[in-house]
């Protein structure tokens, strides 16, 4: 079994920045990729940026191409997301997901292990 750990949350003014971090643990981590969902108060969870993790390919969600960064430190099996600019519709719990399969990464049903959330609260 997989273990993710989220930490890095928290509360930042409009304009300001975090970094997330996800850490992997458990058995031999091996995984095709990982990703950050993230889910608003009465909204359903969505993708926010995947990273593949051999090759480091990275996607990202139209609204925060730009402003957010996600990469992966293979030797600590950390995967980081670094957001910038952050605005009050970024407030969010940011969870972290690591897919041992080759599938679509933007899709939250392609993901075996989920963290337990980090709250993220953007205040204008």
């Amino acid at each position: 079994q997989v273990q993710l750990v989220e930490s890095g949350g928290g509360l930042v003014q409009d304009g300001g920045s975090l970094r997330l971090s996800c850490t992997a643990s458990g058995r031999t981590f091996s995984s095709h990729g990982m990703g950050w969902f993230r889910q608003a108060p009465g909204k359903e969870r969505e993708w926010v940026a995947a990273i593949t993790w051999t090759s480091a390919i990275t996607d990202y969600k139209n609204s925060v191409k730009g402003r957010f960064t996600i990469s992966r430190d293979s030797a600590k099996n950390t995967v980081y997301l670094q957001m910038n600019s952050l605005k009050s519709e970024d407030t969010a719990v940011y969870y972290c997901a690591a897919a041992q399969r080759q599938r679509p990464l933007f899709i939250d049903t392609s993901y075996d292990y989920w963290g337990q959330g980090t709250q993220v609260t953007v205040s204008s």
